[in-house]
């Protein structure tokens, strides 16, 4: 080809690279498709590890697989070999269904059906086979379970056992236990309301405890359930309770254990409960203890006992069982006598389950490949891998593959297993990429040339993957120098081209060239030679090593060109020189089967040319021995069992070393049990087996080796084994006519001959071999009978002989019976209810037949039921027994069983009876939506009469019209929910449904009533403004939306606000629309976050619902202080008075404002607690330097920083010392003489030691000489010296200095002594001042010299001291005081005195005590707060370190202030308006917390709001009315919001129209009618109380007029009409007078009662312990009008009488009211009979305080309660007892006092409680109609309450109180009262007490705490089922007319979260009944989740909400205290005023 130009080549080389690249795409695409889809099996639906079945029910056993190709399903046996079909008995269906049909008894077999089988999935691409599937059938066979008599101590426990046959156990469990009566006892979780003495445990026994004599009367059964079949029946025995007295005492004991090794083994499955039993008894009666050991140690640790793990005595039960609690458990037993202990070892059972990861992987050619098997699961015993159904070997759980190779693809498979299952996992190993082995494309040929040029060699190679190509010369690799260069590349269609270049090439170059082209799928080669012309050289061979035996082949590498001869010489022989030698002229030398003493030496080559010139070259060759094994054997005859035997392997020749190595069937065997390997020498190794089991029997294998070979060699044992059974027959019963099949299997070496014998008459003993004969033959040793009949009944011998031992036997008994049978097993009957029934069965089988009828597996006797009548017909072949039934009921729906029984079996039919009838009616019909003009309505199935229903039909129609002229509408029958359509728009309907089935027609269910809809306003609201008010509080105001847009009446607003910039969703307010014109709406938005940024928007909203959210307004909060410290404070000591202190900004959302300045605060640590001794630095950095510190002085610091709204939160104080400095003078020094020749000297401390103190040094100096100073170092301990060798009487000087690690301080004063014989009496020791600690020792010093010895006595402040039991004199003369007080204070003189002179010293001895209680008195009070002032008691030692003060609301529990120590006056702020405090204080020193002062009672200013001028407060329209609510006067604490009701004067019924309103804002009540008389009721809150006032007032005319005032017959206008009077009546026979004077007579009498047993009482009670034998006592603080009396007939009136509902139930309804609780709210309970009326229409509780606030004794004159009742003196309060309710016959008179006794109180006629009704409102009084509602003060909760009765509210668990003002009874929560509102997280055992309300301190100590119940169970229905019936509707039928607006739901549902969700909009109000107000989609009644809702804790039973109301000043966390607190009325219970003791009035007690 003509050479190229470069460009030119390279356009060439582009586009061929581009054809092979299309093409290679092309292949890509042609060939994935195929492949990518293509994959091994996966199993899809795998078969469970166990299937259990029924003989009589078959089994069918599933197994489904993906892949592509679609596997084949074959089914295998354990061992891998295939399963076929077995006619009748295992069949294969076609989708690869394994079937087992059912089938006799006779016909089991058990390589069928007790047989372990696999599934086996297999396409081209792998195998896989499923885990283990066990499979076991079960013949029904009659057993019985057994009681038997338990012999127990008295006082043990007791544990009765179920014995149930070992043959069922596996499928029959204990389900109860019972006794002679009947009385069943179930396990613990059944088990709520008895004392716990009979317990079934989790494992079927029956545990009874702490029996006594009257336990051994009974008997007690079991009752068992078959798993499979679902039969129960009682045990066949009863078993009872044998019990012993005790002789003497005995040591704990084991029942039945013997003296056995005290161990037990138990399984239970994950999450199922397991019993640990400890069967010990002992008397007296023993202590048993839990224990569980650590795993994997010998330490142990006590089992914790809880809700899930309890102790029943000995008897340890856990629930639900986790893995964690499998481990080794030890049992302790002891009493008096001894101990005993039992271990358990538990394993708790995990499901296995693996998983294989990757589950598919591609991996080329050559590359390693894992899988990982993951499992879980408990316990697990193997892990082994599979690859296409094969074992490999492997047990661990990673497999690695380090080189793949072909034959690696395929599926790989896990298996972990343990004795119980087997899981597996799979995955596939897939090869990538295509293999090409190499191939040579173009190659060099030979050449022959001068020396000089340079040669250029090439080869072209190519293949799949891509080749390495190599370069070799005469058999040596080629590397690259400075002449030999090798190259390669690729090229563009995949080939390799490599060339060799040699530069000037020499003759040495000259030989045999060869390149090799290697992957890893092969080799290929190419060889020529390349001759240079020049003399002869041969290159350098390398030694040669060879295996004996093998054939030597080498090449003389020869260059130079040319050559004309080569020869190899040995020894200078030319070779050959012997046959084996081979020489070829081209230098090829071959030697075979060489050896090493023939062949072992070194060979040359020589070449020469024909010049004659020659070259040599040698090789020298090493020749390598193989080993060679000496056979060996086990000997021509098998070994026999438990023989010896042992071979040798033997290495004849072979080089050293050699590695022996023996093998067992291919495997390794040094851990094989029982085969020994010792290793004799270096050349054999002997394998001996001491005793020879059957497992022995394989091949063993010597493998030998060593540098030349590896070589085996193989014997094989046989081991003669005596027979052993497979399968041992066992005795068989077979049906008569049936073909019997008895299996008998042995196996053994050789072979065992299985034979079958007959035994001779009817017992065993002699046997006769069995004729041969038609229907009896012997296969395979299984024996088979025909058609067996009476005749093949006996004994067989089955007998197995393999000549090795004496064989095996068995002897069976072959038994033929004919049982009865049913031919139709199950069928369907029919019957219409009402009409009678026949059901029959026929049995065919031997007679005496017996049939019973079985009713839903229960026992049928027709003797009680006289509706069943049993007859038995006897036939020809059995037994016909017919059921009849008389009149068909529901009831009898069911599983009618009956059961065949003669003496060979038995056999069952069932008849499947199913009674008709028309549906019930469908009920629960609710409204789920509705629009202007359609209605969803949902509704609950009913029962449907056993017919399926066919449709429903609603029907409807206009409320005006009558049902006669329905509309209709057809549902198909299936379901539950319909639209109704084509209404008109803003109607009432009202609906119902009917079901209909083929057998007629329900009754119409209860109607519900819907009413159209309107539309919501279209408008924003406008001009909104949005200001901070302070750190948490912003005022939203604004205008409503342009009157176009409201689409109706604007109720309110929306304010909805939220932080901005998040995602967040708006927390809402609702506000109440403001009528007048232009006015703007204002809200204050509380507790929101400081100095944060909010987003608000407002809409409107009218009945419909909400309009269009305005546009966002933002605003920040004002600036707060810090609310996290400074973080990450250091501090590092600079020098001995400087500190550097550090620290980092507070977080920045922490800031709450921008951060202006640091304060460092900073003290020495020890005067830390002193406010006056701390210094302030302040910087704008964040480090600053302390100047001006104590030396050697630990501080503590603390950071804060500051914004613009004060100081934040300090840090936590850190501690730094400054650095250590020289010390200060010794303080003082003393030289006392002690003789002649020596000085003692003695010295104090320095005032500052400036560090720690190393030693003293003493300088003493003789006087007036020139001598030199001597020095002496002291430790720093010693505070004296002992100068000696002195001279007598030379005068000398002495001072000390002290030094610390910096050096050595000043010096102390000089002193002079002179050494002296006359030694007077002096004291070393210095006048000191000791501090000791409260009950710590304190010891004095007094160390005194003297010559003669001087006498030490003491003086404690001037007393003389004698020694006592505290205080002794010590040998030193020192002072030991032991355990100090506070009266040990004072001064402390010590005197020494001899016969020379005395001297003393006065130590003052402090005692740092706890302080003493400090004075506390009230210096102000405000309406939130209280000032007092502290002062420290006289008497404290100790320096104070502050004071705690402590304060409670008269209701609630204490909390806590810490106070400093030097402030004079302490404000106690955020407390209740007009609400009783408790406070006391205790002071702190740093010995601890001191006593408490006296108790400090006072109260909050504030009182409860004040009525307004009507004419002030209401302003009247034709149509509405408008309240101004800033009328009101607050009586100095806040209001919180008014409840606003209404009604007509004519009318019973209160409506609330809000239970919200606003302080500020007006409201105005609509839809009012002309001309119409009204009262309006208002109940104003604040959280000083309630005031209620009701106004009469009349609408105007339509054309704006008045109407005329009502006259009462005495000319007052007044709001009633007298009843007119016969003429001939007196006139003070008025009733309207007569009433209340009778009523004021019998309030007298009754009021004289109750004091007279008040003080009855009140003696019984101081004899007792005064008040505390009160029990049980809850108030529920109902209101109750007539309507709430009891009705005794009611079945359950102990609801209302005997049980105290706790208070987190509702109140059932009131029985007889037909309301229930909502209900009652909602509306009044009074009727009244023309009722009288005051005109003086307000009330005012301030007006008389003893108005109905309690019974008086004496009674009030008549004429002080007058003129509240009318003018004139006349009063209208008619009690009026004899109306009646409808069928309520037992009223309970208003005003008349009760006595009752509580079930509680065991009818003892001294504990019981007297309690009084109160009185009738709404109508008959003018009482306050909130009287019974109860609110937190200051609490802005609405209480959906009238006048009629109070309900109790579910959520809420904490005392109610009233909190009316005036007074009160208050009960607290009270010990021993279980909750049974079986909420899942509320305690259990809350208690109710009742405070002493009798007088003294109102303080009982803080209350238990109580969770907050609001989350209960939900609230639809837990009465509505239980009080359905006769008292309306259950609650959630409040929803079918409309549940509240959804809006309130979220709150009302989740009343316990305190979240700050929006709060609900008040309820759109409407009654349907009643009120004109209407609404879509709202309820005309209250929703109980309104009655419930937060809008106010009834009392404190409200569950803690958010408040709704911006005005409100407490932040929720101060109501959540207060509710926790159970804060009510403001008022202190003021019994001790009053002279007789009773409840408050419109309490309701309930007792």
């Amino acid at each position: 080809m003509a050479y190229m130009m470069p460009n030119e080549r390279l356009k060439w080389l582009t586009l061929c690279a581009a054809v092979v690249v299309l093409a290679s795409v092309g292949n890509t695409l042609a060939a994935n498709p195929a492949d990518s889809d293509q994959k091994g099996p996966v199993f899809l639906k795998e078969p469970t590890n166990r299937i259990d079945f029924s003989n009589s029910t078959g089994a069918e056993i599933e197994c489904k697989s993906s892949g592509n190709p679609m596997p084949e399903i074959i089914w295998i046996r354990s061992d891998g070999t295939a399963v076929g079909d077995v006619p009748g008995l295992r069949q294969i269906s076609s989708d690869g269904k394994l079937v087992f049909p059912p089938f006799r008894a006779e016909d089991y077999r058990q390589e069928v059906h007790a047989q372990v089988y696999a599934c086996l999935a297999r396409n081209q691409f792998g195998s896989i086979i499923s885990r283990d599937v066990h499979v076991r059938a079960v013949v029904q066979q009659f057993y019985e379970s057994e009681v038997n008599n338990e012999y127990v101590i008295r006082g043990n426990s007791a544990v009765l056992k179920c014995s149930i046959p070992s043959f069922v156990a596996d499928f029959v469990q204990v389900v109860s236990w019972q006794d002679e009566e009947g009385q069943l006892y179930g396990t613990l979780e059944d088990q709520q309301g008895t004392d716990g003495k009979y317990l079934v445990l989790p494992s079927g026994e029956l545990h009874i405890r702490e029996v006594g004599p009257e336990d051994g009367y009974k008997s007690y059964q079991c009752r068992t359930k078959h798993r499979l079949t679902g039969e129960t029946r009682l045990s066949a025995t009863k078993g009872r309770l044998v019990i012993t007295e005790p002789v003497g005492s005995v040591s704990p004991q084991f029942s039945g254990n013997g003296n056995q090794e005290h161990i037990t083994l138990t399984r239970v499955p994950l999450n199922q409960s397991v019993t640990l039993m400890c069967p010990a008894q002992a008397y007296p009666v023993p202590f048993f203890r839990w224990y569980k050991f650590i795993e994997g140690t010998t330490r142990k640790q006590a089992v914790v006992l809880n809700d899930r793990v309890k102790q029943v005595s000995g008897t340890l039960i856990i629930k639900d069982a986790v893995v964690e609690d499998s481990g080794k458990y030890l049992c302790v037993v002891n009493n008096s006598v001894g101990g005993e202990s039992v271990e358990t070892v538990l394993t708790v059972t995990a499901p296995l389950s693996a998983k294989i990861d990757p589950p598919t992987q591609t991996i080329d050619f050559g590359r390693p490949a894992v899988f990982t098997c993951q499992y879980t699961g408990n316990p697990i015993k193997t892990v082994s891998w599979m690859k296409d159904g094969k074992a490999m070997g492997h047990s661990e759980p990673v497999l690695r593959i380090e080189s793949v190779k072909k034959e690696d693809k395929g599926m790989y498979q896990c298996f972990v297993r343990n004795d119980q299952e087997s899981a597996e996992a799979s995955a596939e190993l897939k090869l990538g990429g295509r293999f090409d082995p190499p191939v040579i494309r173009q190659a060099f040929q030979e050449e022959t040339m001068e020396p000089g040029p340079s040669v250029f060699l090439k080869c072209v190679a190519g293949g799949n993957p891509t080749p390495e190509i190599s370069w070799e010369l005469d058999g040596k690799k080629i590397a690259n120098n400075d002449r030999f260069q090798v190259g390669q590349y690729v090229t563009v269609n995949g080939d390799v081209v490599s060339y060799l270049n040699i530069t000037s090439v020499h003759a040495n170059d000259g030989g045999l060239y060869k390149c090799i082209a290697k992957s890893k799928v092969g080799v290929a080669e190419h060889s020529a030679k390349l001759n240079v012309y020049g003399l002869p050289y041969i290159r350098q061979m390398e030694k040669k090593a060879i295996v004996a035996g093998e054939t030597l082949m080498v090449t003389c590498p020869v260059a130079g060109y040319p050559i004309d001869s080569i020869v190899w010489e040995r020894d200078n022989r030319a070779l050959p020189i012997n046959r084996k030698q081979k020489v070829f002229p081209n230098g090829t030398l071959i030697i075979e089967n060489v050896e090493r003493n023939s062949d072992q030496a070194t060979y040359t080559c020589v070449a020469k040319n024909q010049e004659g010139y020659s070259a040599r070259g040698s090789l020298e060759v090493q020749v390598m021995v193989p080993p060679k094994i000496t056979p060996f054997d086990f000997g021509e005859e098998p070994t026999n069992v438990e023989d010896s035997v042992s071979v040798t392997c033997l290495i004849s020749s072979g080089d050293l070393p050699i590695d022996i190595e023996w093998l067992f069937n291919d495997y390794g065997i040094s851990s094989y049990s029982g085969i020994s390997v010792v290793k004799n020498g270096k050349r054999s190794s002997i394998l001996g087996i001491d005793n020879v089991q059957a497992r022995h029997a394989g091949k063993y294998s010597c493998k030998v080796k060593n540098h030349a070979a590896a070589v085996n060699y193989t014997a094989e044992l046989i081991v003669n084994v005596p027979p052993r059974w497979i399968l041992e027959p066992t005795d068989k019963a077979f049906a008569q006519g049936s073909d019997a099949k008895v299996e008998c299997k042995a196996d053994g070496f050789p072979k065992p001959q299985v034979t079958w014998k007959k035994a001779v008459g009817d017992t065993p003993g002699e046997y006769k071999d069995l004729k041969k004969s038609d229907n009896i033959r012997v296969e395979e040793g299984t024996l088979h009978i025909d058609n067996i009949q009476k005749t093949n009944e006996g004994y067989y011998l089955c007998e197995a002989i393999n000549g090795i031992g004496s064989g095996l036997s068995a002897v069976i008994m072959v038994s033929v019976q004919a049982p009865p049978e049913f031919t139709e097993k199950l069928r369907n009957q029919t019957a219409r209810r009402g009409e009678p029934a026949v059901l029959q069965c026929e049995a065919k089988g031997e007679k005496p037949i017996g049939i019973l009828w079985n009713m839903n597996n229960m026992r049928l006797d027709p003797k009680n039921d006289n509706r069943y009548t049993i007859r038995e017909e006897i036939l020809s072949a059995g037994v016909m027994s017919s059921l009849s039934i008389k009149r068909t009921e529901r009831s009898d729906s069911a599983l009618f069983t009956c059961v065949a029984t003669n003496a060979f079996g038995s056999d069952d039919a069932s008849i499947n009876m199913i009674v008709q009838e028309v549906p019930e009616m469908p009920y629960a019909l609710k409204v789920l939506d509705k629009s202007g003009r359609s209605v969803q309505l949902s509704w609950a199935q009913p029962y449907d009469g056993n017919s399926p229903l066919n449709r429903y039909i609603i029907e409807f129609k206009r409320s005006r019209a009558s049902w006669d002229e329905i509309d209709r509408v057809m549902v198909p029958g299936h379901t539950t929910e319909a639209q109704v359509q084509k209404l008109s728009p803003a109607t009432t309907y009202n609906i119902r449904i009917v079901a209909e089935n083929e057998i007629g027609s329900s009754q119409s269910s209860e109607a519900v009533t819907i009413i159209t809809a309107e539309e919501a306003p279209s408008g924003k609201p406008q001009n909104i403004k949005v200001e901070p008010v302070n750190q948490t509080t912003l005022r939203v105001t604004w205008k409503p939306p342009a009157r176009s847009d409201w689409n109706g009446e604007i109720l309110g607003y929306y304010v909805g606000y939220k932080l901005s910039n998040t995602n967040s969703s708006y927390i809402f307010e609702t506000i109440n629309f403001i009528t007048e014109e232009g006015k703007e709406h204002n809200l204050e938005l509380n507790n929101l976050r400081v100095y944060t940024q909010y987003s608000v928007v407002i809409q409107a909203f009218n009945k419909i619902g909400a309009g269009p959210l305005s546009d966002e307004e933002k605003q920040f909060t004002a600036e707060g202080t810090p609310s996290q410290p400074p973080s990450d404070t250091a501090c590092t000591t600079l020098t001995s008075q400087t500190i550097r202190v550090s620290w980092v900004s507070p977080p920045l959302e922490s800031a709450n404002g921008v951060i202006k300045t640091y304060k460092v605060v900073y003290a020495p640590s020890d005067e830390w607690y002193d406010e006056t001794k701390r210094h302030y630095k302040k910087t704008a950095s964040s480090d600053t330097v302390l100047h001006g510190l104590k030396k050697y002085t630990n501080y503590t610091m603390q950071v804060l920083a500051t914004t613009a709204g004060g100081d934040g939160v300090r840090s936590v104080p850190i501690h730094c010392q400054t650095e250590p400095d020289v010390p200060e003078a010794p303080t003082d020094v003393k030289a006392l003489v002690m003789g002649n020749a020596a000085i003692l000297v003695s010295w104090r401390p320095p005032a500052q030691p400036n560090g720690i103190i190393t030693q003293y040094t003493v300088y003493s100096k003789a006087e007036g000489a020139e001598t030199e100073t001597k020095t002496q170092k002291v430790p720093h301990y010693q505070m004296s010296f002992e100068a000696t060798e002195l001279e007598k009487n030379k005068p000398y000087e002495f001072w000390v200095t002290a030094s610390t690690t910096i050096g050595e301080g000043q010096q102390s004063k000089s002193i002079v002594a002179m050494p002296s014989d006359q030694v007077p009496a002096k004291i070393a020791s210095f006048d000191d001042t000791f501090t000791a600690t409260f009950k710590e020792d304190a010891k004095m010093p007094c160390l005194a010299v003297g010559a003669p010895q001087p006498e030490i006595t003491w003086k404690i402040k001037g007393v003389e001291f004698s020694a006592n039991d505290r205080m002794r004199l010590l040998p030193d003369g020192s002072l030991l005081i032991k355990s100090v007080n506070r009266q040990d204070a004072g001064d402390y003189s010590c005197h020494a005195e001899n016969s020379i002179a005395k001297d003393s010293i006065t130590h003052k001895l402090i005692v740092l005590a706890p302080p003493q209680s400090p004075h506390v008195t009230l210096s102000a009070t405000t309406t939130d707060a209280l000032t007092v002032r502290l002062k420290p008691h006289e008497g404290d030692t100790a320096p104070l370190h502050g004071y705690t003060l402590h304060y409670k609301p008269e209701f609630g529990e204490w909390e806590t202030a810490e106070v400093s120590v030097d402030s004079q006056k302490h404000n106690i702020e955020n407390l209740l308006c007009g609400s009783r405090y408790q406070v006391y204080a205790t002071g702190f020193n740093n010995i601890g917390a001191g006593e408490a002062s006296d108790i400090l009672n006072t109260r909050t200013k504030g009182q409860k709001p004040k009525l307004p001028e009507k004419p002030r407060f209401i302003e009247v329209s034709s149509n509405s009315v408008s309240l101004h609510f800033k009328a009101w006067k607050d009586g100095g604490c806040p209001m919180s919001h008014f409840v606003v009701e209404s009604k007509k004067r004519d009318q019973l019924e209160w409506n609330q129209i809000s239970n919200n309103v606003k302080p500020d804002n007006n409201y105005v009540v609509l839809d009012l009618e002309p001309a119409t008389w009204y009262n309006l009721r208002i109940t104003a809150h604040n959280s000083a109380g309630f005031t209620v006032a009701e106004y009469d007032f009349a609408t105007l005319t339509v054309t704006g007029g008045t109407i005329a005032p009502l006259d009462d017959g005495m000319g007052h206008g007044n709001v009633h009409a007298r009843i007119p009077m016969p003429a001939w009546m007196p006139e003070w026979l008025d009733l309207n007078f007569m009433v209340p004077l009778i009523a004021t007579v019998v309030v007298v009498a009754v009021g004289i009662c109750v004091v007279c047993v008040a003080l009855s009482r009140r003696r019984s009670d101081d004899m007792r312990g005064g008040q505390k034998d009160v029990y049980y006592d809850v108030v529920y603080n109902q209101t109750m009008g007539p309507g709430a009396t009891l009705d005794k007939r009611r079945p359950d009136l102990r609801d209302e009488l005997g049980y105290i509902a706790p208070p987190n139930r509702k109140l059932p309804p009131v029985p007889g009211s037909n309301y229930n609780t909502c209900d009652r709210i909602k509306r009044g309970t009074v009727i009244s009979r023309g009722g009288l009326r005051s005109n003086h229409s307000t009330w005012d509780p301030r007006r008389n305080p003893n108005l109905y606030e309690e019974l008086k004794a004496p009674p009030v004159p008549m004429h002080g309660n007058a003129n509240i009742y009318g003018h004139g003196g006349h009063a209208h309060g008619n009690v009026e007892c004899h109306y009646r309710h409808p069928g309520m016959e037992d009223e309970i008179c208003p005003y008349a006092t009760f006595h009752l006794l509580g079930f509680r109180e065991e009818m003892d006629p001294t504990k019981a409680m007297n309690f009084q009704t109160f009185p009738h409102q709404n109508g008959h009084t003018p009482v306050p109609g909130h009287a019974g509602t109860m609110l937190p003060p200051g609490h802005p909760g609405h209480v959906h309450s009238r006048s009629g009765s109070q309900s109790m509210p579910r959520a809420n668990r904490y005392q109610r109180k009233n909190s009316q003002g005036g007074q009160s009874s208050i009960y607290t929560p009270a010990p021993e009262y279980d909750d049974p509102a079986n909420c899942a997280e509320e305690d259990q055992y809350r208690r109710y007490t009742r405070v002493n309300s009798q007088g003294g301190s109102l303080y009982s100590g803080p209350g238990p705490e109580y969770d907050d119940p609001a989350n209960c169970a939900p609230e639809e229905d837990q009465y509505g089922s239980q009080y359905g019936g006769p008292y309306g509707q259950p609650y959630d039928h409040y929803g079918s007319r409309g549940s509240m607006g959804r809006r309130s739901i979220g709150s009302a549902r989740n009343p316990g979260n305190g979240s700050p969700e929006p709060p609900p909009p008040p309820p759109r109000n409407h009654d349907m009944s009643n009120s004109s107000f209407n609404d879509s989609k709202e309820s005309n009644e209250i929703s109980e989740a309104e009655c419930d809702r937060d809008h106010g804790p009834r009392g404190n039973y409200g569950a803690v909400k958010r408040s709704p109301q911006p005005k409100d000043q407490r932040t929720t966390e101060e109501m959540r205290k207060l509710i926790e607190r159970n804060e009510a009325g403001p008022k202190q219970l003021q019994l001790q005023q009053t002279n007789g003791a009773g409840f408050t009035a419109y309490d309701t007690m309930a007792v």
